[in-house]
């Protein structure tokens, strides 16, 4: 029993140890860091948005929130002097309204200047829904595309519950207000209702998908139906438009953008900075997590 408990809590158990070892370094590097470059930072930040004209943005990761993303292409958006976005995307896709968030966001920078979107690895679900309103889509030869569909996953913990003696007690106003509860199995009108809403919100990412790409939504069990696909297997679906590099998406882009003298846009440095070691931190938390099969 004690054994089970133990494993029950150990993933609080490894933030609490993950913070306790590496917080204080952070905390250390971000002050040294600040001291060191902090003094110019906004003199070399307003130093380059001045004569750059164009602009990469980012989208890494889960996406959970979209609101970093949304505010750096609101900045580009409001930016005259930028003249075309290079949307990378490298994400497994996320939440429902974050991704449609970015996706009508794109779709508004699209109406005033060029969007070339590259996938540089992973260009799945709502990162894929984000990205479909670039004026053009380009893909690594590696990455993934696609995975266009709707999920919705809740764990069955009433044994679980009954083991370590747990019991509920619920007072509730609605007859689906338990939909999807985790501490029971679900009955068939709670199933019948999460259902209800899965269909249509799949409903709505095909037709967005479709209008926008150019596709038959009669024919989303081609290209959507949660299917994967490579880049050259996506781009003979019409999800994306080219296969290639970094390289020939920055290329097509400075010509859609009519620029004679690229000048890219450079990231604040201490943003950057906090940026990677946020990221780092998230990576290591993510692998002191891991158990079982790794993929390397």
């Amino acid at each position: 029993m004690f054994k089970f408990i133990a494993w029950l809590f150990s993933p609080i158990v490894a933030v609490l140890d993950f913070i306790t070892k590496y917080f204080k370094t952070i905390v250390f590097l971000s002050i040294v860091y600040y001291f060191a470059y902090g003094s110019n930072q906004d003199v070399l930040s307003d130093s380059n948005a001045s004569y750059a004209n164009l602009q990469k943005i980012e989208l890494f990761g889960p996406i959970l929130s979209a609101d970093k993303v949304l505010e750096d292409i609101e900045k580009a958006k409001n930016n005259d002097n930028i003249k075309g976005v290079l949307f990378i995307v490298n994400s497994p896709g996320g939440a429902v309204s974050p991704s449609v968030e970015l996706m009508y966001a794109i779709k508004e920078l699209r109406a005033i200047k060029p969007v070339v979107a590259y996938a540089s690895g992973t260009m799945a679900s709502g990162s894929y829904y984000a990205s479909i309103y670039a004026n053009k889509i380009f893909a690594n030869p590696g990455s993934m595309i696609g995975s266009i569909g709707v999920i919705f996953q809740g764990a069955n913990m009433e044994e679980l519950m009954q083991k370590i003696g747990i019991k509920m007690q619920t007072v509730k106003v609605g007859s689906y207000k338990e939909a999807g509860t985790p501490t029971r199995k679900w009955n068939s009108y709670e199933r019948a209702e999460l259902e209800k809403v899965i269909n249509d919100t799949y409903d709505i990412f095909i037709e967005d998908v479709s209008k926008a790409r150019g596709l038959k939504k009669s024919d989303h069990k081609l290209y959507a139906d949660a299917h994967i696909f490579t880049s050259r297997q996506a781009k003979k679906v019409g999800l994306i438009d080219e296969v290639g590099n970094i390289t020939a998406a920055k290329k097509y882009l400075i010509t859609l953008s009519e620029v004679k003298d690229p000048v890219w846009h450079k990231q604040d440095k201490f943003d950057a900075f906090m940026e990677k070691i946020i990221s780092e931190v998230v990576s290591n938390f993510a692998i002191s997590m891991q158990g079982g099969l790794k993929a390397y």
